[in-house]
């Protein structure tokens, strides 16, 4: 058979039209008007039968660079990170990757346990009271806290530092119009939030102070500091974006009283694939708890003292009135939570802390020897895994150089801010060996001179 998949024959068609008491698909449409109708022929290309198809395929896809050929040094987000070979082995099963909403909790312990390990593993790393049973990604999440914010203290200012991912910051102006919200965006300087800057634009109307940290440069920024300046105005809420591999090494966010820490866990058990799908948390203080978009799963006891688990405070649309609800977020990506719960248990406290302190240290090593060779680095200030470089010439024909020699380069900044143009941000993480780096900046310095 020339077509694999057939969605219905003649005689289906035939029948079914019987059935509903037509004589033909003409008569099925006759009240659309002959003028808007379309009678001529799809410029499409002809159907290919299914061999041709696969062939085509291939052809289009073998063209896409990928992370097993090429060494990778892109970040500015999304990471090429060490996946333990179990984490395909448990979501494979057909029990956790079929699974839906556990609604029902006396068939769903295993999905809901997986969800409370999820958000008892982000609490901790967060410094965080509680955690929810994880969301879209980390830009949805940020933007659903600056919401949480708006909605708690009942104010209509948000304060987002330019050093949070740019496409971040376009989810939370785009979450910002339905509640009227007056986004403002405070300037870098020398690679972190000007606190200057901060402290001039903060006023009694500020529902929230938005950060991230590590931020999008790499930067560390000095959420004490920060903080200080927060606690200057009566309720305005501090909004943290983290990376939470980072916090395998660098102190929480929570212990520097942020009200709201979310982020992205892809940098544990997700592979790139070519961008997603993510799995954004949302960790927070008790005093929140009944405010958090998403679901939470509790821990409990059945009638005979074993325990158990249930979804808890569900404050969805699908459960109380529409304009009562937290959010419209209708779901979460527990199977990309579940791949994030098994790296981390593979992982361990000690596993975690020392794939954290790999990425200073190769990112630090990286960093020296791109001094050697002569090639500016933007930033000086502490870092973790991802620091800028500097070229005269265009990002863009730089990694192209950088491809054909087997490597994908940084992110190229100038397509996200017009004043960066030659600057490239570059990811070093646990995986990339010193003969790799070495390489890299030799080859980066070869086009640099």
């Amino acid at each position: 058979m020339t077509y694999r998949y057939l969605p219905m024959t003649e005689q289906d068609k035939n029948a079914m039209l019987d059935s509903i008491g037509v004589q033909s698909s003409e008569e099925l449409f006759q009240d659309i008007p002959e003028k808007v109708r379309f009678r001529g022929e799809l410029n499409i290309k002809k159907a290919l039968s299914e061999p041709e198809l696969v062939r085509e395929m291939s052809r289009l896809a073998n063209r896409n660079v990928n992370t097993k050929d090429y060494t990778s040094f892109l970040g500015a987000g999304v990471y090429d990170h060490y996946i333990p070979s179990i984490v395909d082995h448990v979501i494979s099963r057909s029990e956790f990757y079929t699974a839906y909403t556990p609604y029902q909790p006396e068939i769903s312990q295993g999905e809901l346990q997986a969800i409370f390990e999820f958000q008892t593993m982000i609490s901790e790393l967060t410094g965080m009271d509680i955690a929810n049973s994880s969301m879209y990604d980390g830009g949805t999440a940020l933007a659903e806290a600056v919401n949480l914010s708006a909605g708690q203290t009942k104010k209509k200012k948000i304060i987002v530092s330019k050093t949070v991912h740019p496409q971040s910051r376009e989810v939370i102006h785009s979450y910002a119009k339905g509640p009227n919200l007056e986004v403002v965006e405070i300037d870098e300087k020398d690679g972190v939030t000007d606190l200057e800057a901060v402290k001039r634009e903060i006023d009694e109307d500020t529902a929230s102070v938005v950060i991230q940290y590590p931020n999008f440069y790499g930067q560390i920024e000095p959420l004490a500091e920060v903080q200080d300046i927060i606690s200057q105005q009566k309720k305005t809420m501090f909004i943290v974006s983290s990376n939470p591999l980072s916090l395998g090494y660098l102190t929480p966010p929570g212990e520097f009283g942020a009200d709201i820490v979310v982020g992205d866990a892809q940098v544990f058990g997700i592979p790139a694939q070519f961008g997603g799908p993510h799995c954004g948390y949302f960790a927070t203080t008790k005093k929140l708890m009944r405010k958090v978009p998403g679901r939470l799963v509790g821990q409990t006891k059945d009638e005979e003292g074993r325990r158990g688990f249930v979804l808890t405070l569900q404050a969805r649309e699908q459960h109380i009135r529409r304009d009562k609800a937290t959010s419209n977020i209708c779901s979460n990506q527990a199977l990309n939570a579940l791949a994030s719960s098994v790296a981390l248990s593979a992982l361990g406290k000690q596993g975690l802390k020392e794939m954290a302190y790999q990425n200073m240290q190769k990112a630090r090593y990286a960093y020296a020897k791109l001094q050697e060779a002569n090639i500016p680095v933007k930033y000086h200030g502490p870092f973790f895994n991802e620091l800028v470089v500097q070229f005269s010439d265009s990002v863009t024909s730089i990694n192209e150089k950088l491809e054909e020699k087997g490597f994908i380069g940084g992110f190229d900044l100038e397509t996200v801010d017009e004043n960066m143009k030659g600057a490239m941000l570059i990811a070093v993480t646990e995986l990339r060996t010193k003969d790799e780096i070495d390489r890299f900046v030799q080859e980066l310095g070869d086009v640099y001179a």
